[in-house]
């Protein structure tokens, strides 16, 4: 059924991208802060349309995209992400020579929406068209700065790489296909329940280069080499949006097409993820220790949280539909007091970084005297990351990790516990330069611009919220996850039945 409606939000979404486009291009001496405005303008409409399509029965178009609850959740953090980092950028840009901002702000926009078709997304094709329409957007962004060599390194070396991850999931599509005889999530999960003999190596090797394409995009180790160089080349409102909507999308993607195509061959690909899952958080955690640039300990920080998420995706393959719900609803919940807390983060280091000039963890010096707010945000954003009470990371990685343990992955749990452990030695030596030392220069104090105070003071209540009401959180992921597994029932059923 070609039902056009179920786009109404990403027909928003992408008429305000040509709308800021077509203002740069023959309105040029339009006031350039006035295109993020309008952009996050452009992200509520966006998200006032997608409030529309939660808790309504699923829709398909075409057998290729179904808009369900787990679709809708994607779709508003995709808003709220794009929002955010308009009003970030607006700031930012104003010190920026050479930033075409209509291609800017009109690419945030159209990446938002790759993400939610990679979230609805029911058949390999869709799902790979969108994953490199997002792609596409994030390699000009991280090279937006045209006048700054870092940015343009970074960005080649993220489109060489970004392409072999491509070629890697197109390669493992075409395994697949070939095995099962169509690319239809639900197809490929029947076709895979009805064999006769065991699984084919053809669809193991397949399996395994979707991972290794997909791992790419969440920068899971060892497909994590881009992510430190791309941070920090990028400008600092795309590290953000490459912190959060980068990874949301890449495990949009990934929830649905293991918990429903691949549901079937679970034995064989869950050794994989919690193999993926112990090296992530290891690396991630153990060389953010050695970075002095706050992006790069940004980058190998998350990276790190990555490792955490993927134990959930591991328990997918671990236990029946209502392990991979907890699982799965655990995950959604703790993407959520991710994202809040890293755009918390950047919305400070923003601010901080505008007053000092400096990239390096040395140029916090001192911060906590000259601008106590942004080094009280900063503090409560990398406590909320180590997961400390109170914070939106305790609550959320604790229910995460509660859901994905079972018999199989108690170890891995432990694992990452002592991986949290690791990563408060790192964020306390941020903390350390902002409160013992003396600042760099005269101690004066400085105003931070008033966007980015009500941004960073939102987002730091957020984190509190979430750290010590979780319950909305956990309820509005709850509804979400609920779509997979009711669609995947039967498949599950085959996979337990199955000879």
């Amino acid at each position: 059924m070609r039902d056009y409606a179920l786009f109404i939000p990403e027909y928003i979404a992408c008429g305000v991208a040509l709308l800021v486009i077509a203002l740069e291009l023959f309105a040029p001496r339009l006031r350039k802060d006035l295109l993020a405005y309008l952009t996050a303008l452009g992200a509520v409409a966006w998200f006032a349309a997608g409030l529309a399509f939660l808790d309504r029965d699923p829709k398909s178009y075409q057998g290729l995209f179904i808009s369900d609850d787990f679709t809708a959740f994607f779709r508003l953090l995709a808003a709220g992400i794009v929002f955010v980092v308009a009003l970030m950028s607006a700031e930012f840009l104003k010190r920026q020579r050479g930033v075409d901002q209509g291609e800017f702000y009109g690419l945030l926009l159209v990446a938002g929406s790759a993400m939610t078709i990679m979230a609805g997304a029911t058949e390999l094709l869709t799902a790979y068209l969108a994953l490199e329409v997002l792609s596409f957007s994030l390699y000009v962004l991280v090279g937006i700065l045209k006048r700054d060599l870092r940015s343009n390194e970074a960005s080649l070396k993220y489109i060489l790489l970004g392409a072999f991850s491509s070629a890697l999931f197109l390669y493992g599509l075409s395994l697949v296909y070939g095995a099962a005889g169509t690319t239809s999530y639900a197809g490929i999960a029947e076709a895979f329940a009805g064999r006769d003999s065991g699984l084919d190596p053809a669809v193991a090797v397949g399996m395994m280069l979707i991972l290794a394409g997909v791992g790419f995009k969440v920068s899971a180790a060892p497909f994590h080499m881009w992510a430190p160089d791309a941070y920090e080349g990028a400008p600092l409102p795309i590290t953000a949006f490459l912190s959060t909507l980068s990874k949301a999308a890449g495990f949009a993607l990934i929830l649905r097409l293991f918990s429903t195509a691949f549901v079937t061959d679970a034995e064989s690909w869950r050794w994989a993820f919690l193999a993926l899952a112990a090296v992530t958080m290891t690396v991630g955690n153990l060389i953010a220790i050695q970075q002095k640039n706050l992006k790069r300990l940004v980058a190998y920080s998350s990276i790190g949280q990555v490792g955490y998420m993927l134990i959930s995706i591991a328990a997918l393959g671990y236990g029946d539909a209502q392990v991979g719900l907890n699982a799965t609803s655990g995950l959604l919940v703790h993407l959520v007091g991710y994202i809040v807390t890293t755009l918390a983060l950047f919305s400070a280091l923003t601010a901080a970084v505008s007053r000092t000039g400096s990239e390096e963890i040395a140029g916090l010096r001192g911060l906590a005297e000259t601008q106590p707010f942004l080094a009280l945000v900063i503090t409560a954003s990398l406590f909320s990351f180590a997961g400390l009470p109170f914070f939106a990371g305790f609550a959320t990685k604790l229910f995460m990790l509660q859901g994905a343990t079972t018999d199989e992955t108690i170890w891995i749990v432990a694992l990452a516990v002592l991986n949290s452990f690791i990563s408060l030695y790192y964020y306390l030596m941020v903390i350390r330069q902002m409160y013992l030392f003396d600042p760099l220069g005269e101690a004066v104090r400085f105003r931070v611009q008033p966007v980015l105070w009500g941004l960073a003071a939102i987002l730091l209540l957020g984190i509190l919220f979430i750290g010590m009401y979780p319950g909305p959180a956990f309820e509005f992921s709850e509804q979400a996850a609920k779509p997979l597994f009711e669609s995947a029932s039967a498949a599950a059923s085959a996979r337990v039945q199955a000879p």
